[in-house]
Protein backbone atom coordinates (compact mmCIF):
# COMPACT_ATOMS: atom_id res chain seq x y z
CA UNK A 1 0.00 0.00 0.00
CA UNK A 2 1.61 3.48 -1.34
CA UNK A 3 -0.61 5.32 1.28
CA UNK A 4 -3.23 4.25 3.76
CA UNK A 5 -6.66 3.95 2.97
CA UNK A 6 -9.46 4.55 5.25
CA UNK A 7 -12.68 2.99 5.90
CA UNK A 8 -14.86 5.71 7.05
CA UNK A 9 -18.43 4.12 6.75
CA UNK A 10 -20.14 1.37 5.83
CA UNK A 11 -24.22 0.59 4.66
CA UNK A 12 -25.31 -3.19 4.21
CA UNK A 13 -28.87 -5.15 3.80
CA UNK A 14 -28.47 -8.36 5.14
CA UNK A 15 -30.62 -11.57 6.79
CA UNK A 16 -28.78 -10.12 9.68
CA UNK A 17 -30.33 -6.82 9.62
CA UNK A 18 -29.58 -3.35 8.72
CA UNK A 19 -27.77 -1.00 11.15
CA UNK A 20 -24.43 -1.90 13.13
CA UNK A 21 -26.37 -2.63 16.63
CA UNK A 22 -28.67 -4.78 15.12
CA UNK A 23 -25.78 -6.50 13.37
CA UNK A 24 -23.57 -7.23 16.26
CA UNK A 25 -26.67 -8.48 17.75
CA UNK A 26 -27.69 -10.96 15.73
CA UNK A 27 -23.76 -12.21 15.47
CA UNK A 28 -23.67 -12.53 19.44
CA UNK A 29 -26.72 -15.00 18.82
CA UNK A 30 -25.74 -18.39 17.82
CA UNK A 31 -29.11 -18.54 15.60
CA UNK A 32 -28.79 -18.62 11.71
CA UNK A 33 -31.02 -16.54 9.41
CA UNK A 34 -32.31 -18.94 7.05
CA UNK A 35 -36.06 -19.86 6.46
CA UNK A 36 -37.88 -22.37 4.35
CA UNK A 37 -39.54 -20.03 1.06
CA UNK A 38 -41.34 -21.77 -2.01
CA UNK A 39 -40.36 -20.64 -4.77
CA UNK A 40 -40.63 -21.77 -8.36
CA UNK A 41 -42.26 -24.54 -6.65
CA UNK A 42 -39.55 -26.08 -4.91
CA UNK A 43 -39.10 -25.47 -1.31
CA UNK A 44 -35.47 -24.25 -0.27
CA UNK A 45 -33.39 -22.86 2.60
CA UNK A 46 -32.80 -19.39 1.80
CA UNK A 47 -31.69 -15.78 3.21
CA UNK A 48 -34.29 -13.72 3.23
CA UNK A 49 -34.39 -9.78 4.41
CA UNK A 50 -36.68 -9.31 6.55
CA UNK A 51 -40.02 -7.78 6.56
CA UNK A 52 -38.85 -3.73 7.83
CA UNK A 53 -36.21 -4.13 5.21
CA UNK A 54 -38.45 -5.15 2.57
CA UNK A 55 -40.76 -2.21 4.01
CA UNK A 56 -38.23 0.07 2.53
CA UNK A 57 -37.58 -1.70 0.21
CA UNK A 58 -41.49 -0.69 -1.14
CA UNK A 59 -41.30 2.55 -0.08
CA UNK A 60 -38.46 3.40 -1.92
CA UNK A 61 -39.51 2.12 -5.01
CA UNK A 62 -43.04 4.31 -4.68
CA UNK A 63 -40.97 7.64 -3.49
CA UNK A 64 -39.78 7.64 -7.52
CA UNK A 65 -41.68 6.72 -10.75
CA UNK A 66 -38.04 5.85 -12.23
CA UNK A 67 -37.71 3.24 -9.52
CA UNK A 68 -40.48 1.58 -10.48
CA UNK A 69 -39.00 -0.48 -12.40
CA UNK A 70 -35.63 -0.94 -11.31
CA UNK A 71 -34.69 -5.02 -9.83
CA UNK A 72 -34.27 -5.40 -5.94
CA UNK A 73 -30.37 -5.43 -6.49
CA UNK A 74 -30.11 -1.94 -8.10
CA UNK A 75 -32.77 -0.77 -5.15
CA UNK A 76 -30.72 -2.96 -2.47
CA UNK A 77 -27.30 -1.02 -3.56
CA UNK A 78 -29.26 2.72 -3.44
CA UNK A 79 -30.53 1.50 0.50
CA UNK A 80 -27.10 0.39 1.52
CA UNK A 81 -25.46 3.59 -0.53
CA UNK A 82 -27.72 6.31 1.73
CA UNK A 83 -26.92 3.96 5.10
CA UNK A 84 -22.89 4.52 3.67
CA UNK A 85 -23.25 8.14 3.13
CA UNK A 86 -25.61 9.10 5.57
CA UNK A 87 -22.69 8.43 8.14
CA UNK A 88 -19.81 10.07 6.43
CA UNK A 89 -18.57 13.19 8.21
CA UNK A 90 -17.61 14.79 5.03
CA UNK A 91 -19.90 15.04 2.14
CA UNK A 92 -17.69 14.64 -0.92
CA UNK A 93 -20.00 15.31 -4.23
CA UNK A 94 -17.20 14.04 -6.58
CA UNK A 95 -16.51 10.61 -5.11
CA UNK A 96 -16.33 7.73 -7.28
CA UNK A 97 -18.70 4.84 -7.14
CA UNK A 98 -18.00 1.08 -8.06
CA UNK A 99 -20.67 -1.41 -7.03
CA UNK A 100 -20.79 -4.90 -8.57
CA UNK A 101 -23.02 -7.87 -8.86
CA UNK A 102 -22.75 -11.31 -9.93
CA UNK A 103 -25.77 -12.32 -11.14
CA UNK A 104 -27.43 -8.33 -11.68
CA UNK A 105 -31.05 -8.33 -12.81
CA UNK A 106 -31.74 -11.83 -12.25
CA UNK A 107 -35.63 -11.49 -11.24
CA UNK A 108 -36.22 -8.80 -13.85
CA UNK A 109 -34.51 -10.60 -16.92
CA UNK A 110 -36.50 -13.88 -15.73
CA UNK A 111 -39.31 -12.06 -15.79
CA UNK A 112 -38.86 -10.23 -19.71
CA UNK A 113 -37.80 -13.42 -20.61
CA UNK A 114 -40.80 -15.23 -19.75
CA UNK A 115 -42.69 -12.64 -21.62
CA UNK A 116 -40.98 -12.48 -24.80
CA UNK A 117 -41.31 -16.83 -25.55
CA UNK A 118 -45.05 -16.37 -23.95
CA UNK A 119 -45.35 -12.55 -26.52
CA UNK A 120 -42.55 -12.65 -28.76
CA UNK A 121 -41.91 -9.42 -27.72
CA UNK A 122 -39.69 -7.12 -25.04
CA UNK A 123 -41.46 -4.44 -22.65
CA UNK A 124 -39.64 -0.83 -23.34
CA UNK A 125 -37.84 -1.76 -20.05
CA UNK A 126 -36.03 -4.33 -20.62
CA UNK A 127 -33.09 -3.50 -21.91
CA UNK A 128 -32.21 -0.62 -19.77
CA UNK A 129 -33.35 -2.37 -16.21
CA UNK A 130 -31.20 -5.62 -16.85
CA UNK A 131 -27.70 -3.77 -17.75
CA UNK A 132 -25.50 -4.43 -14.54
CA UNK A 133 -24.16 -0.74 -15.02
CA UNK A 134 -26.97 0.81 -13.80
CA UNK A 135 -26.23 -0.43 -10.63
CA UNK A 136 -23.60 2.12 -9.88
CA UNK A 137 -25.25 4.68 -12.04
CA UNK A 138 -28.85 4.73 -10.20
CA UNK A 139 -26.70 4.97 -7.07
CA UNK A 140 -24.83 7.71 -7.90
CA UNK A 141 -28.20 9.19 -9.25
CA UNK A 142 -29.65 8.95 -6.00
CA UNK A 143 -26.66 10.48 -4.27
CA UNK A 144 -26.52 13.05 -6.94
CA UNK A 145 -22.59 12.35 -6.98
CA UNK A 146 -20.87 13.83 -9.92
CA UNK A 147 -17.55 11.51 -9.83
CA UNK A 148 -16.20 8.37 -11.73
CA UNK A 149 -19.14 5.69 -11.60
CA UNK A 150 -18.96 1.78 -13.22
CA UNK A 151 -20.48 -1.89 -12.20
CA UNK A 152 -18.62 -5.31 -13.00
CA UNK A 153 -18.96 -8.93 -12.09
CA UNK A 154 -16.29 -11.04 -10.90
CA UNK A 155 -18.49 -13.83 -9.69
CA UNK A 156 -18.54 -13.90 -5.78
CA UNK A 157 -15.38 -11.77 -5.05
CA UNK A 158 -16.94 -9.05 -6.83
CA UNK A 159 -17.49 -6.76 -3.81
CA UNK A 160 -14.34 -7.04 -3.00
CA UNK A 161 -13.04 -6.08 -6.54
CA UNK A 162 -14.52 -3.14 -6.07
CA UNK A 163 -12.40 -2.25 -3.36
CA UNK A 164 -9.69 -2.77 -5.07
CA UNK A 165 -10.43 -0.82 -8.41
CA UNK A 166 -11.71 2.05 -5.61
CA UNK A 167 -7.88 2.06 -4.31
CA UNK A 168 -6.83 1.99 -7.71
CA UNK A 169 -8.33 5.41 -8.21
CA UNK A 170 -7.51 6.72 -4.84
CA UNK A 171 -3.65 5.90 -5.15
CA UNK A 172 -3.76 7.46 -8.68
CA UNK A 173 -4.95 10.91 -7.93
CA UNK A 174 -7.72 10.35 -10.00
CA UNK A 175 -10.64 10.25 -6.96
CA UNK A 176 -10.26 11.75 -3.23
CA UNK A 177 -12.87 9.23 -2.15
CA UNK A 178 -15.06 5.94 -3.44
CA UNK A 179 -18.13 4.14 -2.40
CA UNK A 180 -17.20 0.11 -3.09
CA UNK A 181 -19.38 -2.74 -2.90
CA UNK A 182 -21.28 -5.54 -4.20
CA UNK A 183 -25.17 -5.94 -4.16
CA UNK A 184 -27.15 -9.05 -5.22
CA UNK A 185 -31.10 -10.61 -5.32
CA UNK A 186 -30.03 -13.83 -6.58
CA UNK A 187 -33.30 -15.65 -4.78
CA UNK A 188 -35.44 -16.84 -8.21
CA UNK A 189 -36.13 -20.11 -9.64
CA UNK A 190 -33.45 -20.45 -11.99
CA UNK A 191 -30.83 -19.35 -10.21
CA UNK A 192 -31.53 -21.60 -7.39
CA UNK A 193 -32.07 -24.50 -10.25
CA UNK A 194 -28.60 -23.35 -11.00
CA UNK A 195 -26.84 -23.95 -7.76
CA UNK A 196 -29.01 -27.56 -7.63
CA UNK A 197 -27.64 -28.40 -10.57
CA UNK A 198 -24.02 -28.08 -9.59
CA UNK A 199 -25.27 -30.36 -6.52
CA UNK A 200 -23.60 -27.40 -4.15
CA UNK A 201 -26.72 -26.47 -2.21
CA UNK A 202 -27.97 -27.43 1.03
CA UNK A 203 -31.05 -29.72 1.59
CA UNK A 204 -30.63 -31.03 5.02
CA UNK A 205 -33.57 -30.08 8.13
CA UNK A 206 -30.96 -29.77 10.38
CA UNK A 207 -29.92 -27.34 13.11
CA UNK A 208 -27.12 -25.74 10.96
CA UNK A 209 -28.44 -26.21 7.22
CA UNK A 210 -24.91 -24.59 5.93
CA UNK A 211 -22.07 -26.04 7.59
CA UNK A 212 -19.99 -23.79 6.38
CA UNK A 213 -16.03 -24.67 8.45
CA UNK A 214 -17.64 -27.91 9.20
CA UNK A 215 -14.63 -29.99 8.06
CA UNK A 216 -16.45 -33.44 8.85
CA UNK A 217 -19.45 -32.85 6.65
CA UNK A 218 -20.18 -35.28 4.28
CA UNK A 219 -22.79 -33.14 1.77
CA UNK A 220 -22.73 -29.39 -0.14
CA UNK A 221 -24.33 -27.24 1.80
CA UNK A 222 -24.43 -23.74 0.45
CA UNK A 223 -27.28 -21.19 1.08
CA UNK A 224 -28.00 -18.17 -1.02
CA UNK A 225 -29.12 -15.21 0.70
CA UNK A 226 -29.82 -11.77 -0.48
CA UNK A 227 -27.78 -8.89 0.55
CA UNK A 228 -25.98 -5.67 -0.44
CA UNK A 229 -23.14 -3.78 1.22
CA UNK A 230 -21.13 -0.17 0.37
CA UNK A 231 -18.16 0.98 2.11
CA UNK A 232 -16.76 4.57 1.99
CA UNK A 233 -12.92 4.83 1.03
CA UNK A 234 -10.52 7.76 1.98
CA UNK A 235 -6.59 8.30 1.78
CA UNK A 236 -5.29 9.51 4.84
CA UNK A 237 -5.60 8.18 8.45
CA UNK A 238 -8.09 9.97 9.90
CA UNK A 239 -8.98 9.33 13.46
CA UNK A 240 -12.20 8.92 12.87
CA UNK A 241 -12.69 5.79 10.48
CA UNK A 242 -13.62 2.67 11.11
CA UNK A 243 -10.49 0.87 10.05
CA UNK A 244 -7.62 0.91 8.26
CA UNK A 245 -7.01 -0.94 4.90
CA UNK A 246 -3.13 -1.74 5.54
CA UNK A 247 -2.99 -4.48 2.51
CA UNK A 248 -4.71 -6.14 -0.61
CA UNK A 249 -4.33 -8.92 -2.43
CA UNK A 250 -5.38 -10.50 -5.60
CA UNK A 251 -4.78 -13.57 -7.56
CA UNK A 252 -5.99 -16.06 -10.12
CA UNK A 253 -5.01 -20.22 -10.60
CA UNK A 254 -5.38 -22.44 -13.52
CA UNK A 255 -8.53 -24.24 -13.73
CA UNK A 256 -9.54 -27.76 -14.53
CA UNK A 257 -13.20 -25.99 -15.29
CA UNK A 258 -15.17 -23.11 -14.62
CA UNK A 259 -16.27 -23.70 -10.60
CA UNK A 260 -13.58 -25.65 -9.65
CA UNK A 261 -10.66 -24.34 -7.47
CA UNK A 262 -7.26 -26.36 -6.65
CA UNK A 263 -7.15 -28.81 -3.78
CA UNK A 264 -4.64 -26.40 -2.06
CA UNK A 265 -6.15 -23.02 -2.65
CA UNK A 266 -3.36 -21.43 -4.55
CA UNK A 267 -4.86 -18.56 -5.68
CA UNK A 268 -5.80 -17.54 -2.21
CA UNK A 269 -2.15 -18.37 -1.00
CA UNK A 270 -0.85 -15.55 -3.75
CA UNK A 271 -3.33 -13.30 -2.38
CA UNK A 272 -3.12 -13.76 1.47
CA UNK A 273 0.94 -13.40 1.50
CA UNK A 274 0.21 -10.02 -0.86
CA UNK A 275 -2.19 -8.48 1.07
CA UNK A 276 0.18 -9.40 4.17
CA UNK A 277 3.42 -7.83 2.56
CA UNK A 278 6.19 -7.72 4.86
CA UNK A 279 4.13 -8.71 8.20
CA UNK A 280 4.77 -11.33 9.94
CA UNK A 281 2.27 -14.58 10.26
CA UNK A 282 2.49 -14.69 13.97
CA UNK A 283 1.55 -10.56 13.35
CA UNK A 284 -1.96 -11.84 11.62
CA UNK A 285 -4.82 -12.52 14.63
CA UNK A 286 -7.94 -13.86 12.60
CA UNK A 287 -9.12 -14.86 8.98
CA UNK A 288 -12.40 -14.47 8.32
CA UNK A 289 -12.80 -16.96 5.62
CA UNK A 290 -15.54 -16.72 2.48
CA UNK A 291 -15.70 -20.46 3.17
CA UNK A 292 -19.45 -20.90 1.52
CA UNK A 293 -20.72 -24.54 2.64
CA UNK A 294 -19.10 -26.41 0.37
CA UNK A 295 -17.13 -29.32 0.49
CA UNK A 296 -14.56 -28.79 -2.34
CA UNK A 297 -15.05 -24.77 -1.38
CA UNK A 298 -14.32 -25.34 2.80
CA UNK A 299 -11.28 -27.91 2.19
CA UNK A 300 -9.20 -25.20 -0.41
CA UNK A 301 -9.54 -22.28 1.36
CA UNK A 302 -8.56 -24.24 5.00
CA UNK A 303 -5.47 -25.86 2.86
CA UNK A 304 -4.20 -22.24 1.72
CA UNK A 305 -4.30 -20.65 5.08
CA UNK A 306 -1.97 -24.06 6.42
CA UNK A 307 0.32 -23.49 3.96
CA UNK A 308 0.59 -19.45 4.48
CA UNK A 309 0.79 -19.74 8.22
CA UNK A 310 2.67 -23.19 8.65
CA UNK A 311 3.92 -22.13 12.05
CA UNK A 312 0.73 -20.42 13.58
CA UNK A 313 -2.20 -20.48 12.33
CA UNK A 314 -4.57 -17.40 12.85
CA UNK A 315 -8.45 -17.91 14.45
CA UNK A 316 -10.29 -18.76 12.12
CA UNK A 317 -14.00 -17.78 11.43
CA UNK A 318 -16.66 -17.51 8.53
CA UNK A 319 -20.37 -15.72 8.43
CA UNK A 320 -22.41 -17.81 5.70
CA UNK A 321 -23.36 -20.30 8.58
CA UNK A 322 -25.53 -17.34 10.13
CA UNK A 323 -26.14 -15.21 6.52
CA UNK A 324 -25.95 -17.85 3.29
CA UNK A 325 -23.93 -16.25 0.39
CA UNK A 326 -24.82 -13.11 -1.23
CA UNK A 327 -22.34 -13.82 -4.24
CA UNK A 328 -21.56 -10.04 -4.99
CA UNK A 329 -22.19 -9.11 -1.52
CA UNK A 330 -20.65 -11.42 0.82
CA UNK A 331 -17.06 -10.02 0.94
CA UNK A 332 -18.68 -6.70 2.07
CA UNK A 333 -20.65 -8.56 4.70
CA UNK A 334 -17.37 -10.47 5.54
CA UNK A 335 -15.44 -7.11 5.88
CA UNK A 336 -17.99 -5.71 8.33
CA UNK A 337 -17.69 -8.56 10.20
CA UNK A 338 -14.35 -8.13 11.00
CA UNK A 339 -14.29 -4.43 11.31
CA UNK A 340 -17.27 -5.42 14.21
CA UNK A 341 -14.52 -7.51 15.79
CA UNK A 342 -12.03 -4.97 15.91
CA UNK A 343 -14.39 -2.14 17.00
CA UNK A 344 -15.96 -4.51 19.93
CA UNK A 345 -12.41 -6.88 20.79
CA UNK A 346 -14.42 -9.92 20.38
CA UNK A 347 -13.83 -12.89 18.11
CA UNK A 348 -16.91 -14.29 16.43
CA UNK A 349 -16.01 -18.15 16.46
CA UNK A 350 -18.57 -20.74 14.31
CA UNK A 351 -20.49 -23.03 16.69
CA UNK A 352 -20.03 -25.99 15.50
CA UNK A 353 -16.24 -25.73 13.50
CA UNK A 354 -13.43 -27.65 14.81
CA UNK A 355 -11.75 -23.81 14.27
CA UNK A 356 -12.38 -22.59 17.91
CA UNK A 357 -9.17 -21.22 18.21
CA UNK A 358 -9.31 -17.50 20.11
CA UNK A 359 -6.76 -14.97 19.65
CA UNK A 360 -4.77 -13.32 21.89
CA UNK A 361 -5.60 -10.19 20.31
CA UNK A 362 -7.51 -8.17 17.39
CA UNK A 363 -5.62 -6.12 15.93
CA UNK A 364 -4.76 -7.61 12.31
CA UNK A 365 -7.31 -9.46 10.62
CA UNK A 366 -7.58 -10.90 6.78
CA UNK A 367 -10.73 -11.00 5.21
CA UNK A 368 -10.76 -13.41 1.73
CA UNK A 369 -13.37 -13.49 -1.10
CA UNK A 370 -12.93 -16.13 -4.06
CA UNK A 371 -15.59 -16.57 -6.82
CA UNK A 372 -15.94 -18.89 -9.68
CA UNK A 373 -13.10 -18.67 -12.42
CA UNK A 374 -10.26 -19.30 -9.46
CA UNK A 375 -9.68 -15.15 -8.68
CA UNK A 376 -9.31 -14.58 -5.05
CA UNK A 377 -8.75 -11.08 -3.19
CA UNK A 378 -7.97 -10.92 0.12
CA UNK A 379 -7.81 -7.52 2.40
CA UNK A 380 -5.77 -6.98 5.25
CA UNK A 381 -7.44 -3.98 8.17
CA UNK A 382 -6.47 -3.28 10.94
CA UNK A 383 -7.07 -0.83 14.16
CA UNK A 384 -3.79 1.52 12.90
Amino acid sequence: MKNPVSITSIGTLSPLGKSSEEIWKNYLSEDHFFQKKEIAGTSSWVGNLSEEIFQEVELLRNENSKYRHLDNSVLYAILAGRAAFRDLKVFDSDAGINIGSSRGATALFEKYHAEYLKTGKSSTYSSPSTTLGNISSWVAQDLQLKGPEFSHSVTCSTGMHSILNAIAWLESGMAKSFLAGGSEAPLTGFTLAQMNAMKIYSTENIDFPCRSLDMNKSRNSMILSEGAGVISLSLGSDEDVLAKIKGIGFANEKLKHGASLSKSGKCLQKSMKMAMGDLQEEEIDAVVMHAPGTIGGDLSEINAVKKVFSEKMPAITSNKWKTGHSFAASGILSLQMAILMLQHQQFLPVPFSEFKQEPDKLENILVNSVGFGGNAVSILIGRE
